[in-house]
């Protein structure tokens, strides 16, 4: 397979594939920012109900923490078709650049969780007790000291987080959910078509290699350490 064999399908099916990579975008886009709206809280309030943490809670942190591994332990293909009838419920059908939203953000809201948590771990505790020598309240330390602390690591987060939402956008269209893995599938697989699998990866490489260029301008920008 040649490089202008690769170069001719792309000139022949232009509109497919930027159709395909649209989707793929839309898909990431959403699940990820509803993803970050939520995991972005809930790897906060993790981090402050800890042994030790600000709020500490443990009863409450073991449970929260519990489901957030639960989330994070379901393989994203089997999570899709367990959750059908949600998405049947909130989107009207299962099959779709939309309804794959669905699985797709509840599948980013543990992981946001988690590597939120972790960049929280990575502030100083003397910084924390310094405010609190202050006399700053709880949510005053999360919101001027924690966050701002974190934030290139949060920032590196929520680049890894986009990159791994593009890959399981393309597990996504092996069951209907469109996208650039919708016509790796129907295009290439069942066609046995190398050219179409070969250009549908390089179009998803593409798209991770922007989205970790911006990312890393973006927290070497912020990053003042």
């Amino acid at each position: 397979m040649s490089i202008n064999l690769i170069v001719d399908w792309i000139s022949q099916n232009n509109h497919l594939i930027l159709n395909a990579t649209w989707q793929t975008v839309y898909m990431v886009a959403i699940s990820g920012l509803v993803g970050f709206l939520v995991g972005i809280p809930l790897g906060v309030i993790l981090h402050i109900t800890k042994p030790g943490g600000l709020m500490e809670n443990r009863r409450f942190n073991r449970i929260l923490g519990a489901i957030v591994n639960i989330g994070r332990s379901v393989p994203f293909l089997v999570l899709m078709v367990a959750i059908i009838p949600l998405t049947k419920l909130l989107i009207g059908t299962f099959i779709g650049t939309t309804a794959a939203i669905v699985p797709l953000t509840i599948g980013a809201i543990p992981f946001v969780a988690r590597l939120i948590e972790g960049a929280l771990l990575e502030v100083p505790a003397g910084l924390v007790e310094a405010a609190q020598a202050m006399g700053a309240k709880p949510l005053q330390i999360i919101i001027k000291v924690l966050l701002p602390e974190a934030m290139p690591t949060i920032l590196n987060s929520v680049t890894i987080t986009l990159v791994t939402l593009v890959s399981y956008s393309a597990m996504a269209g092996t069951v209907g959910g469109g996208g650039l893995g919708d016509v790796a599938i129907r295009y290439g697989f069942y066609r046995y078509d190398i050219t179409v699998m070969a250009v549908t990866v390089v179009m998803l490489i593409v798209l991770v290699q922007i989205i970790q260029s911006i990312g890393d301008a973006i927290v070497r920008r912020v990053d003042h350490r």
